[in-house]
């Protein structure tokens, strides 16, 4: 590679990033695409999103044969050929990363493989994968490099016993006992994993609560599935010290739920968030302001205090969800080339890939309530939905939140097999400011689990067909 120049400049090829190539390309503009990765995909397709959602699908087949008993089939114990089950999941992330990979060749997007560092606000040095360097101007760029997973310093130990989500997702092998720090959903869905792959597994948290940020009565169901596949889950807890021992990893710590002050485990996963990825990459080299807590600065049209630089994704904030980067990423790449553009989306749904699931978009209850927002809240529990029985899957619940004068919907949330699925229509609702009337008279399939929505919708206005509420006097 030679010095040379482009139109678009974008560093990072996750989901925002190959997002805002891909759409810059689209819009006829000359893109180079810089990734440390062989082919697009980044964190979440090399290292998050889709490997965890594969291995959490070998989870959910062994916990579908074993609830087959209450329909009257018998499996025997299964036999877990786990070099089959980690060339699977490669397989998987491979056939889409190359897709990517091939994707990029179709919009003549200009793909390097290496680590990009700025030198000022219009040029990067490039460190190739074979140890030479380049440069390479730009017009734009756009700022994708995500984020990597955080860890508390003074209790981390360089043990290959010690494991980050990334480390976990490898899969080098199943440890007899595990200790999950972190009750967030990465933590929750590897611990969903390691278990049903026949680890033990004990939780740990500071918080009050698992997913702290969704409403107590969803997490309610999650809580009750991680407490019968769990050995433990100490809640309100904190650790003083880890240090390895020949037999693991000895935690010393206390809560109200521990009973013993130390306890050794043969490995520990630590998953207490992500960090974004703004330090070693030059930023100090351009106007780029970078806060605190090391997210870039950008506005709603994904500007950076720099005028040639734009950034997107994990690296300028919360949620750090994959989603909300490729819109951002679309934005970014349609205000580059010139268009009226700008994030400013009413809702970014979540989804916790657990079993069950749960799932929820716009306010939640917590929140109206901390802000004494006037809503009507109803909720329809699974245990009347006809096919939540068929699949004995009635531990669900579809809660909706709407305006208390004009019940427009502002939130909406699941908990249950497959909520993930069903979210997308409380986002749109949402969006497209719907109310409950709207959702109430919309006609869904029967039996489906999306009937749910429909009469929670009806919930507002006292009766829904499958549940009685007599009238008040």
């Amino acid at each position: 590679m030679s010095n040379d120049s482009t139109q678009v400049l974008v560093i990072g090829g996750g989901p925002a990033g190959y997002a805002a190539a891909f759409r810059a390309a689209d819009l006829d503009l000359d893109v180079t695409l810089v990734e440390l990765d062989a082919n697009p995909g980044g964190t979440c397709l090399y290292r998050g999103c889709i490997p965890s959602k594969a291995l959490l699908h070998v989870a959910k087949v062994i916990r579908e044969a074993e609830d087959g008993a209450e329909f009257g089939i018998t499996y025997g114990k299964p036999k877990i050929d786990l070099d089959k089950v980690r060339a699977t999941t490669q397989g998987i992330v491979s056939k889409m990363t190359g897709g990517l990979g091939q994707l990029c060749g179709a919009r003549k997007v200009t793909f390097i493989q290496g680590r990009a560092t700025f030198t000022s606000s219009s040029e990067v040095s490039i460190e190739l994968t074979d140890g030479s360097t380049s440069t390479l101007s730009f017009e734009k760029c756009i700022l994708a490099t995500g984020s990597t997973p955080a860890t508390i310093p003074p209790l981390h130990v360089d043990s290959p016993r010690m494991m980050n989500s990334t480390g976990a997702l490898e899969l080098e092998s199943i440890p007899k006992t595990m200790l999950v720090i972190g009750g967030g959903y990465i933590g929750l869905e590897l611990a969903t994993v390691y278990a049903a792959l026949g680890s033990k597994i004990t939780i740990v948290d500071i918080a009050p609560s698992l997913c702290a940020g969704a409403d107590p009565d969803l997490i309610k169901p999650l809580a009750n599935r991680m407490a019968e596949i769990s050995e433990d889950i100490h809640l309100s807890a904190s650790i003083e010290k880890i240090e390895e021992t020949k037999s693991g990893l000895k935690v010393t710590w206390e809560g109200p739920s521990i009973t013993k002050k130390s306890q050794t485990f043969e490995k520990i996963l630590m998953s207490v968030g992500r960090k974004p990825n703004s330090q070693g990459i030059g930023l100090e080299n351009t106007q780029v302001v970078v806060g605190e807590q090391g997210f870039v600065e950008a506005d709603h049209q994904m500007r950076t205090a720099d005028p040639n630089i734009f950034a997107i994704g994990d690296l300028i904030g919360q949620p750090m969800l994959a989603h909300k980067g490729t819109a951002e990423g679309i934005v970014a790449a349609e205000v580059v080339a010139g268009q009226k553009s700008a994030f400013d989306r009413k809702c970014i749904p979540a989804v916790v890939f657990t079993d069950p699931e749960v799932a929820w978009v716009g306010i939640t209850e917590t929140e109206a309530k901390a802000e004494n927002k006037a809503v009507k809240i109803a909720k329809f529990p699974w245990a009347a939905s006809g096919r939540a029985t068929t699949v004995g899957r009635n531990d669900g619940l579809t809660k909706l939140i709407v305006d208390a004068e004009t019940e427009e919907i502002l939130g909406m949330g699941l908990v249950g097999a497959g909520a993930g699925e069903l979210i997308a229509e409380g986002a749109l609702a949402i969006e497209m400011g719907a109310n409950a009337t709207d959702l109430a008279l919309t006609i869904h399939p029967h039996p489906t689990l999306n009937e749910s929505i429909m009469e929670s919708a009806e919930l507002i206005h006292g009766s829904s067909t499958h549940i009685f509420r007599p009238k008040k006097k």
